[in-house]
């Protein structure tokens, strides 16, 4: 079996009746994130939905940075499930078995190193109360890092709650949620299948092909915390560039959920939205590292991907500042 499926993945119906299922599976995927994990599961806990509405299991890719295991029991006690892979599967079979294992008929895959605020699974079941039509429904989120402190806040995609409105352009434009944020029907996974293709976009591409196929609902309640920490899967992806032609990837993947009619234009957009935004990750990773050759990397890449002049010049101030910081090093020699 190939860790990175070709197309999506089979998601088993349950036999089960619905009277014997929870509304919710919060499935908690994780790998080498024990730093964090006590802090998902309690945000998770203090919520205190009780076991017969909420099914709570961790899913480890076969860890090795501690005993996922004991420190689930000890967080968690009974009321957490835990399943470990035999073996290290990947991310993408990870999340496909935390989708096959789940039994709730929503579905929030909420990774090990993120949190979700008091409140989220209460206005995330409203929403489906209100809007029973919607195959997703999904919140504001917070970025923040190894310390918690806030890195930024998404923007809200309207004021009130409700049904999103010529939602699937916008989202094949460009990334606009996280699985912090998003809950999904189960049976829509049943329909259209897992996370496939690319382990950075993935996720891009699933939400818009849920997009293409069901309404999305959505709060602008800010009720989940996305983390982005040095040994995740997309800082580990910005130093050898391989985000940026998983974005490419994830580019084209999309298209294929599009009208005809739109789809020139929302690939052109979509480029040049990628383009500045790795040309952004370019220079916090000069900042970070002064390696210029990760520069270099991501600057070929970035070139692949768009074309023009401001976005030219943008490398050219990237350069300069390498150019300036090489000169001084000279200088204190």
């Amino acid at each position: 079996m190939h860790r990175i499926p070709t197309s999506p993945p089979h998601i088993l119906p349950l036999s089960i009746e619905d009277k014997d299922r929870p509304l919710w599976s919060v499935m908690i995927p994780v790998y080498n994130c024990a730093n964090y994990l006590a802090e998902t599961l309690n945000s998770v806990l203090s919520q205190a939905m009780p076991e017969k509405d909420m099914q709570i299991e961790v899913v480890d890719d076969a860890s090795t940075d501690t005993d996922v295991e004991a420190l689930v029991k000890h967080i968690g006690n009974s009321r957490v499930k835990y399943f470990r892979q035999p073996e290290n599967v990947g991310s993408l079979r990870n999340f496909e078995t935390c989708i096959n294992r789940a039994k709730g008929k929503l579905i929030h895959i909420l990774h090990g190193d993120d949190k979700v605020r008091t409140g989220y699974y209460s206005a995330i079941s409203q929403l489906f109360r209100d809007y029973p039509e919607a195959g997703a429904a999904f919140c504001r989120h917070n970025c923040i890092n190894e310390t918690g402190q806030q890195v930024y806040s998404q923007p809200s995609e309207m004021k009130q709650p409700g049904i999103l409105n010529n939602w699937l352009p916008k989202i094949a434009e460009r990334q606009r949620t996280q699985y912090v944020a998003i809950t999904i029907r189960r049976e829509v996974f049943e329909k259209l299948g897992g996370f496939y293709g690319i382990t950075y976009g993935e996720d891009w591409e699933m939400w818009a092909r849920i997009a293409k196929h069901y309404p999305i609902a959505y709060t602008p309640a800010m009720l989940a915390d996305y983390r982005k920490h040095s040994s995740s899967i997309s800082e580990n992806k910005y130093r050898t560039g391989q985000h940026i032609k998983d974005i490419a990837q994830a580019i084209e993947l999309i298209q294929s959920h599009l009208p005809q009619s739109q789809r020139k234009t929302i690939l052109q957009k979509s480029k040049r939205y990628y383009a500045h935004h790795c040309m952004k990750i370019a220079n916090q990773l000069w900042r970070k590292l002064h390696d210029q050759q990760v520069v270099d990397t991501q600057v070929k890449q970035v070139l692949y991907l768009h074309k023009e002049p401001w976005l030219y010049w943008k490398i050219t101030q990237v350069y300069i500042k390498i150019f300036l910081h090489t000169l001084w090093r000279k200088v204190l020699q």
